[in-house]
């Protein structure tokens, strides 16, 4: 090659370099501008990012748990959600190690995220063809989870994400951003249940507290939250099983565990044991009760997750007693029911029925409107004794049968007497109807009704004289709680089933009715109370006193349809009611016969501490006899001696006529039909208990045709 061609030559061989260093030098240009680009429009992204200090996390909720008096757990309301928070420290270690294994392996290294894992994840998904790892850390995942609603997945999220997690980093220490983690994170959905935090998830799928979790068990959670269906060990537990031993994998590349560890435990079994500890519930009329409270103060939401930590009132010990004394006196096609209340607080301690919570929903003892019978007579002495009347001195004849004339209704004939006449004192002792039916004459039905109300009555009543006899349906829970009016001196407090609760913030609520509302004197309340001994004493219920101090009232209604049994001591009063709760069928005893021995062996263990004579009132009633066109001037033939036993043996119907009939469409005189006994039939329902079906034994024609006690 000549001189010249060597240098032509080499000006081809320089203008082809300058050329690629040119080429090359415009890539790296146009890189730089792409990546400045890129890096700009990031930077613009998460400028317009909120900080996070004004964003409000979403609240995580937790389940409400509700307790028995002595701290026994009843159960948990029923949500969607299934969450109970745990501290860290009561979570294991190998299930904080476990989740730091496989989903952020450098968790205590980066500020919120891990740019090598980014990069990492990015490669690996490339090779697969399909996104297989995500790079977000535990504190991106637990900001997205409190901070964003309903995430996209997109780029821009992501960004968004990257920056809240720096700077929640910045708030949070590592362990208290892991304790939120565990607590917040998403472990899979069961029958229509989702499982929130390590605490649920331990109990659904392990049946087990999360502190008692195994290496296998905390492994197979820790690897959930990525996929929790696609894992759920219920539905694919070759997946589940493939995800725990990758977990397992991940702990030993990390150090927190042996090969050996490793290969002893990937061929075990899962180990599942479904739980039930958010869906079984004890005791389950009472909880609905509760429940219905509950809901009615504080909204359905903050109940179901608000995380309250509900103390019932219920004793499980007086409640187990309550369940025997019903079972131990079983009536063929009839139920019973039971309530008993603490007379100076108003709580209830014990809620019982015969029936089965998985035949029916519906709460006889709470819901359950029934007649009353004569167990309603003693608001009528209440009322009475409150005017001055002297329950000793005032006497009224006692024929087996009378027709009233009042200006409260038409000529109302009532039956079942005494044979003669009778202290005010001995007709309630021995439930005489006659006598009843003129004592309401005199003080009239609204005055009656009235004071059931104030005693605790909260039932709607017909406000005509029958309702001395019991034509106003009222439920067992009313009629303890109007009878402990009485007990305690004749200050009412509202029932309640709630002693207090503790909201999650450890703020605790407890109810406002300590003092109660006076409705009449002690005077007159002892008064009453000293008239009602003669029931257990020597009158309808003699045959099931007990030895403390008590007092109470038989009631029977028409056609031994309803049997009750009232009573009290100074402490506990407790109603008991018995009949069939779909139809009016005839009862082979009545209230003496049927409910009185069943609140006896109830109240041999209730009432037995403290057995407390009732107090000496600091205001004794002033009282004197009664005179009006009813009652009797002579009291010669008053004896109890006199009662006329048979009709203890004999039903009789009081004849009733017309009245001013209600508008709601109930029948106006005496004549049941039996088509209409069933449940609803002839009432409103009372609210449903939390879950409850609405709907509840009949109601009777509240006319004239009241309930009689035929004991």
């Amino acid at each position: 090659m000549s001189p010249r061609q060597r240098r032509r030559h080499r000006r081809a061989q320089g203008s082809v370099g300058k050329k690629i260093l040119l080429a090359f030098t415009v890539l790296i240009v146009a890189i730089g501008i792409g990546a400045a680009s890129v890096g700009l429009w990031v930077l613009d992204v998460a400028a317009d990012a909120p900080d996070i200090d004004s964003l409000k996390p979403q609240e995580s909720g937790a389940s409400s748990q509700v307790f028995a008096a002595d701290g026994s757990s009843l159960g948990y309301v029923q949500s969607d959600v299934l969450r109970t928070p745990v501290p860290l420290k009561k979570i294991p270690e190998r299930m904080q190690k476990a989740t730091i294994a496989i989903e952020d392996e450098n968790f205590y290294e980066h500020s919120g995220v891990d740019y090598g894992a980014i990069v990492r994840a990015a490669i690996k998904n490339v090779e697969a063809g399909e996104v297989k790892q995500g790079g977000s850390t535990i504190t991106q995942q637990l900001v997205r989870n409190i901070y964003i609603t309903d995430p996209e997945d997109t780029i821009e999220r992501k960004i968004v994400e990257a920056k809240l997690a720096q700077e929640y980093e910045e708030k949070y220490s590592k362990d208290e951003i892991l304790d939120q983690y565990l607590n917040s994170a998403p472990y899979g959905t069961n029958d229509g249940r989702t499982a929130v935090g390590v605490q649920a998830a331990s109990q659904v799928f392990f049946n087990k507290d999360v502190s008692d979790l195994n290496l296998n068990e905390a492994a197979l959670l820790a690897g959930l939250p990525q996929a929790p269906t696609d894992y759920n060990p219920f539905i694919n537990p070759h997946a589940a099983t493939k995800r725990r031993n990758e977990v397992l994998r991940a702990m030993v590349d990390q150090g927190y565990i042996s090969q050996a560890t490793y290969q002893s435990n990937r061929n075990d079994g899962l180990g599942l044991e479904r739980g039930y500890l958010y869906e079984s519930r004890t005791q389950q009329y009472f909880f609905d009760f509760v429940q219905q409270e509950l809901i009615d103060k504080y909204g359905v939401a903050t109940v179901r997750d608000g995380g309250l930590r509900v103390y019932t009132t219920l004793d499980p010990h007086l409640q187990a007693v309550a369940e025997q004394a019903i079972a131990a006196h079983p009536i063929t096609g009839a139920a019973a029911a039971l309530v008993s209340v603490d007379a100076g607080t108003g709580e209830i301690k014990a809620m019982a029925s015969s029936e089965s919570y998985e035949d029916s929903q519906f709460n006889l003892a709470a819901q359950g409107r029934r007649q009353p019978g004569s167990s309603f007579k003693p608001y009528a002495l209440t009322a009475a004794v409150d005017q001055g009347v002297d329950p000793d001195s005032t006497y009224y004849p006692a024929p087996s049968t009378i027709t009233i004339t009042s200006p409260y209704s038409e000529p109302w004939t009532v039956s079942g007497g005494a044979g003669a006449s009778i202290s005010l004192r001995d007709a309630t002792a021995n439930s005489v109807n006659t006598v009843y039916a003129q004592v309401v004459a005199d003080i009239g039905p609204d005055t009656m009704d009235e004071m059931a109300k104030r005693m605790g009555i909260s039932s709607p009543l017909a406000g005509v004289p029958a309702d001395v006899l019991g034509a106003s349906d009222v439920t067992v829970l009313d009629q303890a709680d109007g009878f402990a009016t009485l007990a305690n001196g004749g200050v009412h407090h509202d029932p309640t089933a709630i002693a207090k609760v503790v909201l999650p913030n450890g703020d605790v609520d407890e109810p406002e009715d300590a003092e109660g509302d006076r409705v009449v004197t002690d005077g007159v309340a002892y008064t009453v109370v000293d008239v009602m001994k003669g029931t257990l004493d020597y009158g309808t219920a003699a045959c099931c006193d007990i030895p403390c101090p008590a007092a109470g009232k038989t009631g029977t209604t028409e056609e031994q349809s309803d049997a009750w049994f009232v009573g009290y001591t100074p402490h506990v009063a407790t109603a008991v009611w018995v009949g069939n709760p779909d139809e009016r069928v005839a009862l082979p005893g009545y209230g003496a016969d049927l409910a009185a021995p069943i609140w006896h062996d109830y109240m041999m263990v209730a009432a037995s501490q403290p057995c407390d004579e009732f107090p000496e009132p600091e205001n004794p009633a002033e009282l004197s006899p009664y005179y009006s066109e009813h009652t009797s001037s002579s009291s010669s033939s008053s004896d109890s001696s006199d009662y006329d036993s048979s009709y203890d043996t004999t039903t009789t119907t009081p004849t009733t006529t017309t009245y001013d009939a209600p508008t709601d469409g109930t029948a106006d005189d005496g004549n049941y039909d039996p088509d209409l006994y069933a449940p609803g039939a002839g009432q409103e329902p009372l609210p449903a208990a939390g879950g409850g079906n609405g709907q509840g034994p009949p109601a009777a024609p509240p006319g004239n045709a009241g309930g009689v006690d035929t004991n």
